[in-house]
């Protein structure tokens, strides 16, 4: 039989989505910032010549580049004020969550509750700023010095290179508080909302382009497969759990028994979600957009790094898998707390059976989830790297990879559920205000 919050969100129709107007102006909220963002992605930083740049780009854009325009939503081939994006905030974040696992005093500040979390926050967007800054220079220094590039900068210079940094720092500290309005006043996460965006708006060109090349090479059939098959393959690894059963004991209050039911504890296949994708995607992109920037005028190490660490080859390819590993298990124990999930049970008299409470209960959650996370990692791994060797081989746009599908598919059904939360919720705001007026009555 169903139970009445599933009885209550089968009700759920168009009739109680117009009547969620909280519901509406987060909406509404949400697609303002986003067209602000798309408008900031055609607003070109000083000095650049952009018919001249998107020709050296477009020269080498099946590389890193093309990766990190992308995640831009084509920010980057017209390098605009948001060609940055949001990476640096998200490299920042996995400092600072490196940092919790290593610094007692980080970690001490965690535990402080919101106090510290707050804390957490704006030493986070102080290493956003710094990151900005180091990048937004490293792209002036290689604008001006790397071979095609360097000709559609008007007037090189310190002037040219200062105005750079300024302007791509404070475009990347626009959309990381954009984000974060996005989240506190919008509907779902800010900073993934504008990963998502960027994706989506090149899917139209990106189409029209795999169609164009697959007249020659005849792999519109097999697209047209694969990625309904990847997207399918996400939603079911998504929402794929393990349901672990807590028994609470019965209890005596009075002359009445309270307590004995049997719940259960849902741990996700994929805790870590798509963050480890992202993260090492972030971390790829900073040296490896940075050597083929100066490739052919850096050091001959950098020359080494784009030959061995270039999209599609072997060592990208293993690098790329390692790291989405190492996150998948780093990420886990920062998403899922063993220690204070057995807490929380312990406290309200909560077990699971054939466990004691505690420490074996916390050991117990950590063998589960350590298990789930090594089909997790897995997951994560093939569906990002089978459509890489699609990408490197046979030239098919970046937007069909497994890491922008991964989070096209995350972030849609994050969004649709929180939009489900917020319609349940005003159903029993509806069904809460009636019982009031009907016992008012009585």
């Amino acid at each position: 039989m169903a139970s009445a919050a599933e009885q209550l969100a089968a009700n759920i129709n168009l009739s109680a989505f117009s009547k969620a107007t909280d519901l509406k102006r987060r909406i509404w909220f949400t697609l303002g910032a986003l067209i602000v963002y798309r408008l900031g992605t055609y607003i070109p930083i000083p000095g650049i010549d952009p018919t001249i740049f998107q020709q050296a780009f477009n020269s080498q854009a099946g590389g890193v580049l093309g990766m990190m325009n992308m995640f831009g939503g084509g920010a980057l081939e017209r390098m605009t004020i948001f060609a940055l994006n949001i990476m640096p905030y998200i490299s920042a974040s996995i400092i600072m969550q490196l940092m919790t696992a290593i610094s007692p005093q980080i970690e001490a500040l965690k535990k402080e509750g919101e106090s510290g979390r707050k804390k957490i926050n704006q030493y986070t967007r102080y290493g956003t700023v710094i990151l900005a800054a180091v990048q937004a220079f490293g792209i002036a220094r290689g604008l001006e010095g790397a071979q095609g590039f360097g000709a559609s900068v008007i007037n090189p210079g310190i002037f040219f290179e200062l105005t750079t940094v300024i302007t791509l720092t404070g475009g990347t500290i626009f959309l990381m508080w954009l984000g974060e309005q996005i989240t506190q006043r919008g509907i779902g996460n800010g900073i993934s909302l504008i990963i998502f965006s960027g994706i989506v708006a090149g899917l139209p060109s990106a189409l029209a382009q795999t169609f164009t090349l697959s007249q020659s090479n005849g792999f519109v059939a097999l697209i047209i497969i694969l990625v309904p098959l990847v997207i399918a393959g996400i939603v079911c690894f998504e929402r794929a759990h393990r349901r672990l059963i807590v028994q609470y004991p019965k209890r005596q209050v009075g002359n009445k028994m309270f307590g004995g039911d049997s719940s259960h504890l849902p741990i996700k296949l994929n805790v870590s979600g798509v963050i480890p994708p992202i993260f090492a995607s972030s971390l790829l992109l900073m040296p490896i957009s940075a050597a083929q920037f100066s490739a052919g005028s850096g050091p001959e190490w950098l020359t080494w790094v784009t030959a061995n660490l270039g999209r599609g080859s072997l060592g990208y390819m293993l690098l790329f898998s390692t790291l989405i590993a190492f996150f998948a298990f780093f990420y886990k124990s920062i998403v899922f707390n063993t220690e204070d999930t057995a807490d929380n049970l312990k406290k309200n008299g909560g077990f699971v059976p054939g466990i004691r409470p505690g420490k074996n209960t916390a050991n117990h959650l950590d063998y589960i989830i350590n298990r789930l996370t090594i089909a997790g990692a897995a997951y994560l791994v093939a569906v990002c790297l089978l459509p890489e060797i699609l990408i490197s081989q046979y030239a098919v746009p970046f937007y069909f990879g497994g890491t922008s599908l991964l989070i096209v598919v995350s972030v849609t059904m994050d969004t649709v559920g929180q939009i489900h939360s917020h319609l349940v919720a005003h159903q029993y705001e509806g069904l809460i205000k009636k019982s009031k007026l009907k016992g008012r009555r009585g």
